[in-house]
């Protein structure tokens, strides 16, 4: 399921971002969302819609000023230390860059191709 949130992102671009970034910031969860919107601007790289990276791009920008320095999870709450360890050591930059736990990469995503 949160494979397709990178998708949902790029699609609706031009949904209300202040609303979503604002109820982000409430619940702690704006490097999720930076995340996602960053490998959405990696997908929308392949688009022919240049509007939709300049929207992403300025809000993965007003993310990453709020981006919390404590680590988190994409999903699971319930990693075990292993898998914690695991993907400190195998995540990708952008994973690493918003302190998430996850493998996921824009290039691995089904609905890669916009």
């Amino acid at each position: 399921m949160v494979e397709g949130l990178p998708w949902l992102v790029l699609r609706y671009s031009d949904m209300d971002w202040d609303w979503l970034v604002q109820n982000a910031k409430v619940a702690d969860r704006q490097n999720r969302l930076g995340f996602v919107a960053t490998l959405a601007l990696q997908m929308a790289a392949k688009s022919t819609e240049p509007q939709r990276s300049r929207k992403l791009a300025e809000y993965v920008g007003v993310l990453d000023r709020s981006r919390l320095v404590r680590e988190d999870t994409l999903c699971h709450d319930s990693l075990t230390e292993a898998e914690r360890k695991w993907l400190r050591a195998n995540r990708p930059a952008e994973a690493k860059h918003w302190n998430l736990l996850t493998d996921m990469k824009a290039e691995s995503l089904p609905h890669a191709s916009f």
